[in-house]
């Protein structure tokens, strides 16, 4: 009788043991997401099951969750919008973190979702974008902000019109620049950048970005300054915004299309307009003239989801560019206090640059729901073409004169004597036009190893690509310049009339590009203690 009471006792236990056995954990922290404080009291639960707890003081929860099984996890508290967190099944005893940061009812701000683990090696990752388009520029552009973010970068020097920057001294063409994957290539800019304009990354569209100063991974590409990785947004809700000031405006649509209830075979569309004009600014120069640049883009990113497991994507960009100038009179004074001299000019004729880009790519990419050890393979192909227009005809009539230094004089600060006069004449014609072509193949896969010691994990995570890039550029210079000075053309020559400067060429340059990588990030992570990341990678590339 003994026995058998105990072996009824052992079978009523037996369910409960074995669903121990068969259960997970996740964990986390609850924040809001206007200033980052901690909350507490917010419901954590499993949907459609009911189970759930509450989170502390400091907005921290456990909830045990059923191993092997698909789950969403819902987030409720007054005053807070309600969110939801999907969790990948997980193998029995695994811990999973994840933190969350919910929205006020009575704000604009997403809820944002994100799991708890380092960011990329050698990657600063910055993600409030509202914050960053608040900060104070002249330019509008993403680079004009990243100097407040990584030390190291400085602005270029292109003047107002330019978005160039600098890293560690390098040259502005030696960045290199990601939007979802996709490489965007930076403008030749026959003079330097000084009529770039707008930049290609919309931070209207920009859901965080990622920035290296040196020293960044090998599945980046081959150019030696920096990498900017951008991602843009996933949107879930129509929303729209527009903004207009005396330097331009700006605006985006966002939204999807969800024909089913389970969120697959959703179609999500990013659309973004710009327009902007430094005329204001560059009315303070030392050349008065007519300032007239324009400069405008139009962007599209599209996602559509074929099912749980394939994504297709695509990319489109055109921007457009133009600056006339017609320059009217200079002055400009040099010497010593005993001694000035000043410089005036009169100038006829006008310079007129145009600067056209295009942009289209597609993407498809395959990420199946694993239980263990993910992978993904994607594929990426894209096209990109500019054209460069420069043209001057410029007309220069200038007098170097002693300018009046008595105080007393009627005359003070007015040229007295005519130390030279001469003309100046600047013509050119250039072309440059480029087409680069490209297709890659990307993929990865974690190789995870849970450890016995609870909340103890390590894993490989591969990484590799190929790629081929085909370039056509087509360069065409032409431009002189005359010097005449008191009536004789500099260098003089009685029998013909020489230029001072003559600069004509001729390129045409196709080149094919092949480029492969492969890296091991080796991650070892205790839960809450300590996380080691070690990054080792390899590339190569041929042709020119």
């Amino acid at each position: 009788m003994h026995q058998f009471r105990l072996l009824l006792v052992l079978l009523c236990f037996l369910p409960l043991y074995l669903f121990s056995q068969e259960t997970a954990t996740v964990y986390g922290r609850v924040t809001d997401a206007s200033d980052e404080q901690p909350v507490e009291f917010v419901s954590v639960f499993i949907k459609d099951v009911g189970k759930g707890v509450a989170t502390d003081e400091s907005g921290n929860f456990a909830l045990v969750v059923p191993a092997g099984q698909r789950l969403t996890l819902g987030f409720r508290r007054v005053a807070y919008k309600d969110a939801s967190a999907d969790v990948l099944p997980l193998k029995s005893g695994a811990r999973f973190a994840l933190d969350i940061a919910l929205a006020p009812n009575q704000s604009n701000m997403e809820v944002i979702i994100s799991e708890r683990r380092l960011d990329e090696t050698g990657m600063v990752k910055e993600k409030n974008m509202a914050e960053l388009k608040l900060l104070p520029t002249t330019t509008g552009n993403l680079e004009s902000v990243l100097p407040h973010i990584a030390l190291g970068t400085n602005v270029g020097t292109g003047g107002e019109l330019s978005s160039q920057y600098q890293v560690r001294g390098g040259n502005y063409d030696e960045n290199l620049v990601y939007v979802n994957d996709f490489e965007i290539y930076r403008p030749q800019l026959i003079r330097a950048g000084q009529q770039e304009g707008l930049t290609f990354p919309n931070i209207d569209l920009i859901r965080d970005l990622s920035f290296s100063s040196g020293g960044f991974q090998a599945k980046y590409g081959d150019k030696l300054s920096s990498v900017l990785d951008v991602k843009y947004k996933r949107p879930d809700s129509l929303k729209a915004s527009a903004s207009a000031s005396l330097l331009g405006a700006s605006a985006h649509l966002e939204g999807s299309w969800k024909p089913g209830k389970t969120g697959y075979r959703a179609f999500r569309y990013l659309l973004g307009a710009r327009y902007k004009t430094t005329k204001t600014l560059l009315g303070s120069l030392d050349v008065t003239g007519e300032y007239v640049p324009n400069f405008s883009d139009i962007q599209a990113y599209l996602t559509y989801d074929l099912n749980r497991s394939w994504q297709l994507g695509a990319i489109g960009n055109f921007n457009r560019s133009t600056y006339s100038f017609q320059p009217q009179s200079l002055a400009r004074a040099f010497g010593l206090i005993d001694y000035a001299l000043q410089l005036r000019t009169a100038f006829e004729g006008q310079e007129l640059d145009d600067f056209t880009q295009a942009m289209g790519g597609l993407s498809l990419t395959y990420l199946p729901d694993r239980e263990k050890n993910p992978f993904f393979h994607k594929l990426l192909a894209s096209v990109w073409r500019s054209q460069e227009n420069e043209r001057f005809d410029i007309l220069g009539y200038y007098i170097l004169g002693e300018l009046d230094e008595n105080l007393g004089s009627d005359n003070f600060g007015e040229i007295v004597n005519i130390l030279g006069t001469g003309t100046q004449h600047t013509w050119v014609r250039n072309y440059l036009s480029a087409d680069v072509r490209n297709v890659q193949y990307k993929g990865g896969i974690e190789f995870q190893n849970d450890i016995s010691e609870e909340g103890l994990t390590r894993s490989h995570f591969l990484q590799w690509s190929a790629k081929w890039q085909n370039e056509a550029i087509s360069d065409k210079i032409n431009e002189w310049e005359r010097l005449d000075s008191a009536l004789y053309s500099l260098p003089y020559d009685t029998t013909v009339l020489l230029v001072r400067n003559v600069l004509k060429t001729k390129n045409n340059l196709n080149s094919d590009r092949l480029s492969a990588s492969f890296q091991d990030t080796w991650t070892w992570r205790q839960d809450g203690k300590l996380e080691i990341q070690t990054v080792l990678g390899f590339r190569g590339s041929t042709g020119p």
